[in-house]
């Protein structure tokens, strides 16, 4: 081979990498009987035949799940084995922000403080050794970073193990990465990975909503019957009738708030850090607020039917229904903790719409059917109640409305002003 036909080939290898293809050279030699078949004495005086280029496309999907990826707070770190100048074509091709690779003799020359400042940059890693990528792995978790890993081999295994979330490949990974990992991509695919952060936020914010509702439903059970303790009156409220609310319509609501769909934009988020409360400071003043409105309402109804010279029964009636309305129309406030209603679309959760319709037509069973009417010791309400009820319930979604308004908007503001050009001083 001469110096020239070594430059040919070589340009050729760079030509087919830059495109994001993977090269094999290919070579032969005739080998003699009495030749021992080892790497030292077979592969010399090889006879190169050409360059194979081979295109291992990305999934098409790929490139969007990069994008929610970055919009959601989470990096992507290429580790490879391909080389440097494939690994760069194809995370331009699929949006990776990556301005340079670096090998594994690079990382021999590097420390972990040059490690840690070269991955505060844009950069992939290309031809990686085991040790390096579960070297790779620990710098990130020790800059105070979530990490999960994805491997397939059996010497990603360390690296899969060191990681906070290990992720093998089902169909191609080995069982010793397998083994190592915490969770198995039945399909392979980067994007169901995604899917699965965009689903594990949805979740939690589910959990969010019906802990938050069901909360505030409690407090107002709470602030109208201690008060009303205190005021040394009848029973607002029967033992049948709380396990009424709390059992029959707060538990069916709840469970409709569970399968909330997705909210637009919750890719757009920041990462939660893992130390945050699931019950945080605004949370707890919203349920205190809502909370203790409901229960002030309910205890105000019961005392003035009374003092209106009304029966017990009714008044307890009266409160007993206000306080079920009252949270029926809450749970609209807690399909979105940050989005409006009517952003979200008011049919946007079929489940919670039947669980509405549900609730309140029991409710009004208790108050109508004779039997239930017995058993929850209940009498029946005129239209004029039910309007005085009604007139009660719409703040507690109109204030909450306009408290989400109010934020939406001074949070655009803030957005619009950051991405104003900065004064020259």
């Amino acid at each position: 081979m001469t110096v020239a036909d070594r430059e040919a080939a070589v340009a050729a290898y760079q030509r087919f990498a830059e495109q994001g293809l993977r090269t094999l050279a290919i070579a032969r030699r005739a080998l003699t009987d009495d030749l021992a078949l080892d790497e030292e004495q077979v592969e010399q005086n090889l006879t190169l035949l050409g360059i194979v280029a081979i295109i291992d496309p990305p999934r098409p999907e790929v490139q969007e799940a990069i994008r929610l990826a970055y919009s959601g707070g989470i990096r992507v770190v290429m580790i490879t084995g391909d080389a440097s100048a494939t690994a760069l074509a194809i995370a331009n091709r699929i949006g990776l922000k990556a301005k340079r690779a670096l090998t594994s003799r690079d990382l021999s020359d590097m420390d972990d403080e040059a490690l840690r400042v070269a991955l505060d940059d844009d950069v992939l890693f290309a031809r990686v050794t085991p040790e390096h990528k579960m070297r790779i792995v620990t710098q990130i978790q020790e800059m105070g970073n979530i990490v999960a890993m994805t491997g397939d081999g059996v010497n990603d295994a360390p690296a899969l193990k060191k990681a906070d979330v290990g992720i093998a490949m089902g169909l191609r990974g080995t069982d010793v990465a397998k083994g190592a990992a915490d969770t198995i991509l039945l399909d392979d695919n980067f994007a169901t990975i995604i899917s699965a952060v965009e689903e594990g936020r949805r979740q939690y914010d589910n959990i969010q909503k019906f802990v938050q509702y069901l909360l505030s439903s409690n407090t107002a059970e709470v602030v109208a019957i201690l008060i009303n303790i205190l005021m040394k009156a009848p029973l607002i409220l029967l033992p049948a009738q709380i396990l009424w609310i709390n059992l029959v319509t707060d538990g069916m609501a709840a469970v409709a708030l569970g399968v909330e769909p997705a909210e637009r934009g919750i890719m757009d988020r920041p990462p939660r850090s893992p130390k945050a409360a699931l019950l945080e400071r605004r949370g707890v003043l919203r349920i205190l607020l809502i909370g203790g409105y409901m229960g002030l309402v309910t205890l105000w109804l019961f005392h003035h039917y009374i003092a209106d010279g009304h029966s017990v029964d009714l008044a307890r009636t009266a409160a007993f229904t206000g306080l079920v309305i009252m949270e029926k129309v809450n749970v609209f406030n807690f399909r979105s903790l940050r989005q409006s209603l009517f952003r979200i679309g008011f049919f946007g959760n079929p489940w919670l719409i039947a669980a509405w319709v549900v609730n309140l037509g029991l409710q009004i069973s208790v108050v109508y059917v004779p039997f239930l009417q017995r058993a929850m010791h209940t009498v029946p309400l005129a239209w004029s109640d039910w309007m005085v009820l009604l007139a009660f319930s719409a703040p507690i979604l109109m204030v909450d409305e306009l408290q989400k308004w109010r934020a939406t908007k001074e949070k655009y503001i803030l957005t619009w002003l950051s991405r104003q050009p900065s004064p020259q001083v």
